[in-house]
């Protein structure tokens, strides 16, 4: 494992990459959901998101991750996009929805964890690099959920031809 300013390097790297797929996510979501409840929130996110990615690159830079490790990020993401792709075709929103949680989740405790180190390393820039991802997450993940929780409720009370929906179950 690396130590020092090659695991921060590493760490922020991965980042990088973890959150390229989020973005491209949500951006593919912004364009070709089926829900356009589901389209409306991730556009009204994806400048936010747009913007931490920047962020994060601009931050790679001034530790001296090589533009060779971010290409590699950008490929790994472009293989990752390409995927989604595929498997969007079989889900439908309420699983794109649930899919973008895990990954809104994961880019906020990530983003937690650089508000804190970044803190106790002296480290402000990646604190407060932190502080504002995590913030903008959180309520990305909070409005995400409220979402799903609609389109839940809506595939429940949904009824189909042989289906009796018990008026104590609404």
């Amino acid at each position: 494992m690396d130590k020092g300013q090659d695991f921060l390097r590493a760490q922020v790297n991965n980042c990088i990459s973890q959150h390229e797929m989020l973005l491209n996510s949500i951006r593919a979501h912004a364009e070709q959901a089926d829900d356009g409840r589901f389209k409306a929130l991730c556009s009204r996110h994806l400048p936010h998101m747009e913007k931490h990615q920047g962020m994060l690159e601009e931050y790679a830079k001034s530790i001296g991750v090589e533009d060779g490790n971010m290409v590699k990020n950008a490929l790994g993401a472009v293989l990752g996009k390409a995927r989604d792709v595929v498997d969007s075709i079989r889900e439908t929103d309420f699983l794109r929805v649930v899919q973008d949680v895990v990954m809104i989740r994961q880019a906020q405790d990530t983003f937690a964890v650089f508000a804190n180190a970044g803190d106790k390393l002296g480290d402000l820039r990646l604190a407060e690099l932190g502080r504002t991802c995590e913030k903008d997450h959180e309520s990305m993940q909070k409005e995400f959920n409220e979402h799903v929780t609609k389109l839940f409720v809506e595939h429940v009370t949904e009824t189909q031809t042989n289906d009796v929906v018990a008026p104590s179950a609404r």
